[in-house]
């Protein structure tokens, strides 16, 4: 698994560089739309340095492929459902939705024993809601440190800086969803039920 990931991310400084030349696209225009600088994008392209997961998202948004494609994530053998699973720093994504552009959907499972690591908050261009199934999720978000229960949710603006991982030794899996700046997860309420006037509630 270390080696097909360690290929996947060499080859995607390669793919990265086609995509944005096929949409003609500057470094600076796609410096614009992701929030990532120019230098780290071309050393990205070049291969000088290897994505984090931080800057996958907005760039396969930005190319308009979903992550697994950007990453050529190896498939789980079942063709009914064709979810590509993504192992990066030890955890492992399902994309959950298929189409590009607009909110992407993702499950995130983080195994049990994983040590918690030092926080290195990133930011980019988005909006990202997250909802905890099971175990604890740690969130340091701005100035801020949470602990995310299952059932609790969190969302916020991408732009802040933000890094996530398990608050302890349990497993942890949660959802994730991701888009554009301005999207936010719509969350509909049950309608009230309206009565007919001398009718009793």
């Amino acid at each position: 698994m270390d080696n097909h990931l360690d290929q996947a991310l060499d080859a995607v400084g390669p793919r990265l560089r086609a995509l944005r030349r096929q949409r003609e696209t500057t470094l600076a225009d796609l410096s614009a739309a992701t929030g990532i600088s120019v230098s780290t994008l071309s050393r990205l392209e070049s291969g000088g340095r290897r994505p984090t997961l931080e800057q996958l998202l907005p760039l396969a948004r930005a190319h308009g492929v979903t992550l697994d494609e950007l990453v050529d994530a190896p498939p789980t053998g079942d063709p009914r459902i064709h979810l590509r699973p993504i192992t990066c720093r030890g955890m492992t994504i399902l994309p959950l939705t298929r189409r590009p552009g607009g909110i992407q959907a993702y499950k995130f499972v983080i195994p049990a024993g994983r040590r918690p690591k030092e926080p290195d908050p990133q930011t980019h261009e988005g909006y990202e809601w997250l909802y905890v199934l099971n175990g604890r999720l740690r969130l340091v978000l701005g100035e801020h440190d949470l602990e995310l229960s299952p059932g609790e949710a969190a969302e916020f603006d991408t732009r802040t800086p933000h890094w996530f991982g398990p608050a302890g030794a349990d497993p942890v899996e949660f959802l994730s969803l991701v888009g554009k700046q301005g999207e936010r997860a719509h969350i509909r309420a049950r309608p009230k039920t309206t009565h007919s006037p001398g009718r009793p509630d």
